[in-house]
């Protein structure tokens, strides 16, 4: 244990101890370093107070970030260009904020410091020797995989309610359950959730969704109705409820067509999700590739088994009312919301002859959404992901998955010759320049080149489009005649 602590974590350390203070590692890093994981970071707390500290600091002459959160007994150390955080024993008191507290004050012992964490596995301390302060059972708790609140659930909730959300986070991350008592103490506290910003929810629920096991995370934040709930934005100095994310509790137990789908609409959406990698996109684009599922106008029966037909454009309409109100930036809204859009048609043009897919694809060119080919390849590649990773979701296997990469594979082939805007031209300014008589006509020549490339009436090359600008300039002045 001793050897995977770094040197220096284990000077700052020893630093505090000889200047008679107590300092122990806490935290996540006690908890990654006894999984055998390299922590991300490592945060120390101490009996010293900031300026005992800042003192010990001047002493080795580390440097110090000026003035970060001194007040609340935090001390930011760089030393070789790595930052550590330093902390005071501390206790809190909360009131009726839902997630600052309303009073601090430092505390004379590290049992007082490790009683006001969030959960017992978080809530270990260990020494410069590698040995552990464990008063919670956190230890126990790791080797079971269990995420249990530190003392009474109900008041670690109470106190603040973000914790609920780091709960789902931290079940998914490691791939561990949330502890019964725990578990219903959360859906006790979810009027709390209301007092929390939409900011820090929204960060919560991405760091759900980038967890190795995601659809753990999910599924505890749908099971405990974390979903359901409202936050709080504050635009123009005015505070107002913004409704996290109720439009996924439909999904939970939905029937599906069962010549297609084992699973009902959720546990296919949580298949979907652990199937593509772990980028915020793809994620957020398997969370809601069903969300139009189900819905009144959308769900319908036939030969005994229920059908959604155009599931996608009632998807499409509500990811952009979610992720629009959940503040993400437009234009990762649009490709999310066009990769929900235009999940049922791959599908469909994967089984469609040549000509129909190069109409597909010359729509999309034309639309607008993109500003060059080799941003509309990436839009393909990214719903190729989405596409192989809602197939696996269907309970029947990876049957299928070949044809669709081999697919994504063909579409791609053919945008190599579909260009999407005038810069994906192949053309010489000063020829065209020369052919048209004048710069100011490249611009309109170049949109009606454009469209005949798209169409195959015309190479993309410089030589058949300056052909074409000598053409198109002759036929003007006989117009002009």
């Amino acid at each position: 244990m001793d050897k995977k602590i770094p040197d220096t974590v284990k000077v700052i350390l020893s630093v505090l101890e000889k200047a008679g203070h107590q300092a122990y590692i806490v935290g996540g890093a006690v908890r990654d370093l006894l999984r055998g994981v390299e922590p991300y970071d490592y945060d120390i707390t101490t009996s010293a107070r900031p300026e005992q500290v800042l003192d010990c600091a001047k002493s080795q002459r580390w440097q110090v970030v000026d003035n970060l959160g001194q007040n609340f007994g935090v001390v930011m150390l760089i030393i070789n260009g790595q930052t550590f955080e330093v902390t005071t024993f501390r206790g809190e008191r909360y009131g009726e904020d839902s997630h600052r507290p309303e009073q601090v004050w430092f505390a004379d012992s590290l049992e007082t410091d490790l009683a006001r964490r969030d959960f017992t596995i978080n809530a270990m301390a260990m020494d410069a020797g590698g040995d552990i302060v464990d008063l919670f059972g956190g230890r126990r708790d790791l080797t079971n995989k269990i995420i249990r609140a530190v003392g009474d659930a109900k008041l670690r909730f109470k106190e603040d309610s973000l914790r609920m959300f780091r709960a789902c986070r931290f079940a998914g991350q490691l791939g561990f359950r949330i502890e019964n008592g725990t578990l219903s103490a959360m859906q006790d506290n979810l009027q709390r959730v209301a007092g929390l910003s939409l900011e820090r929810v929204r960060s919560e629920l991405e760091k759900m969704l980038l967890a190795e096991y995601c659809q753990i995370s999910l599924a505890y934040f749908v099971e405990t109705g974390l979903n359901q709930c409202y936050c709080r934005i504050k635009e123009k100095g005015q505070c107002s409820s913004v409704p996290i994310l109720p439009e996924l509790t439909h999904l939970v137990n939905l029937p599906q067509n069962s010549a297609y789908h084992k699973y009902d609409g959720w546990n296919h959406t949580l298949a979907a999700c652990s199937n593509v990698p772990a980028d915020l996109l793809l994620r957020w684009a398997a969370l809601l590739h069903d969300i139009g599922k189900g819905l009144p106008g959308v769900r319908g029966m036939k030969d005994g088994q229920p059908t959604d037909y155009r599931h996608d454009a009632a998807g499409a309409q509500l990811a952009q009312v979610i992720l629009t109100r959940l503040q993400m930036k437009p234009k990762f809204v649009k490709l999310a919301v066009w990769l929900v859009a235009r999940h049922m048609k791959f599908y469909f043009y994967l089984n469609n002859n040549q000509s129909a897919v190069k109409r597909w694809l010359r729509e999309e060119a034309r639309l607008g959404a993109f500003r060059s080919r080799r941003e509309l390849q990436k839009a393909f590649d990214l719903l190729t992901i989405v596409c192989v990773a809602d197939n696996a979701a269907t309970g029947f296997g990876s049957t299928g998955a070949d044809e669709i990469l081999t697919f994504g594979r063909y579409i791609e082939a053919m945008l190599h010759q579909m260009p999407v805007h005038t810069s994906d031209l192949c053309y010489s300014a000063s020829r065209l320049t020369q052919a048209l008589g004048t710069p100011r006509l490249i611009g309109p020549f170049l949109k009606i080149a454009l469209q005949r490339v798209q169409d195959g009436n015309l190479a993309n090359d410089e030589e058949a489009i300056t052909a074409a600008a000598n053409k198109w300039a002759k036929r003007r002045q006989t117009k002009d005649i």
